[in-house]
């Protein structure tokens, strides 16, 4: 069966998070699922090995209004584009007239969509948990889950010299802000204490954004150098077997910390600026709020407030 799901929020995170209800489609009706998702999902790049999704199909609008898929031309565009793939049922998770008369002149049969008009607080987990409650009596508990071939995995292990009997751990010192950025000197805070009484390696998870460097710097001139790798160079790609062999991740709020958790990897949310779902809507994720909050969302602004003592207690208590 042809069945395209369309999930146009922005970054890495957000289509992370629409996996578990991919997955239950995908169970539902016995069949892979394609979707329709932004480039800047990166899902290309990390969905490639996954059983429940099908094709990938990148939905080209940005806010500069200049992509294939903006405005009126836009439109009939992404018309054209999806009638190639004669699909049979469409899932949309959002209220947008637009997508749905898109749908519908796409000649696409069954069409489930969010409410039509009524966009403001949907919830970003609650919202399609209760879509495919009303319209298809599915019931979603699972965490999100990334695939890679066991021998990707393996293969890493012997190009990155990676030592099991030594504790690897994932550091997403990068991020898409820098009000979330979680500063330098704490992680390595963090690093002296573990490595006096662990025998770790850490993997340096950053872009190539100018500020980002400058954090990655930071960590390859200190006295603990020899102990990183970086990963900049590489992309998401090629980081995914590297994050599977990880004990543990340890990541501010960015795509490394969802693509960890949804490979499996016990991963430590470091939540300074957004809000707290984005760092726990897995069970494989352990929030940490800054010292004093109860809790954290835009406009916190609390990075320099995110306790080392408190990282480095709770990697202890996961790594046992």
């Amino acid at each position: 069966m042809k069945i395209l799901a369309l999930q146009n929020r922005m970054g890495i995170g957000d289509t992370v998070m629409f996996l578990p209800f991919i997955k239950a489609l995908s169970e539902k009706f016995d069949s892979p699922i394609s979707l329709l998702v932004k480039e800047s999902s990166k899902a290309d790049q990390y969905l490639y090995e996954t059983d429940y999704v099908d094709k990938i199909i990148i939905l080209e609008r940005d806010k500069n209004h200049d992509k294939r898929h903006d405005g009126l031309f836009g439109s009939l565009n992404l018309i054209k584009d999806l009638k190639k793939y004669n699909f049979e049922k469409i899932f949309i998770f959002n209220s947008s007239l637009r997508f749905n008369l898109i749908a519908k002149l796409s000649y696409i049969p069954e069409i489930f969509q969010y409410p039509l008009f009524k966009k403001n607080k949907q919830h970003i987990t609650e919202t399609p948990k209760q879509f495919l409650k009303d319209k298809l009596n599915l019931e979603i508990t699972g965490d999100p889950e990334i695939q890679i071939s066991k021998r990707l995995v393996e293969s890493s292990i012997k190009n990155f010299n990676i030592n099991k009997e030594e504790i690897n751990i994932l550091l997403g010192i990068g991020g898409s802000g820098p009000t979330k950025r979680i500063p330098g000197e704490t992680f390595l805070n963090f690093i002296e204490k573990i490595s006096k009484i662990k025998k770790c390696r850490f993997f340096l998870a950053t872009g190539k954004d100018k500020d980002e460097q400058v954090i990655l710097n930071l960590f390859l001139n200190s006295h603990l150098k020899n102990l990183f790798v970086p990963l900049d160079n590489l992309s998401i790609r090629e980081t995914l077997p590297i994050i599977k062999n990880c004990n543990i991740s340890i990541c501010n709020d960015t795509g490394f910390a969802h693509l960890s958790a949804a490979l499996g990897i016990k991963t430590i949310t470091l939540m300074a600026d957004a809000p707290l779902i984005y760092g726990n809507y897995s069970s494989r994720m352990f929030p940490i709020i800054p010292d004093g909050e109860s809790s954290v969302t835009h406009g916190t602004k609390g990075k320099n407030k995110i306790n080392s003592n408190k990282i480095f207690s709770k990697a202890i208590e996961i790594l046992g």
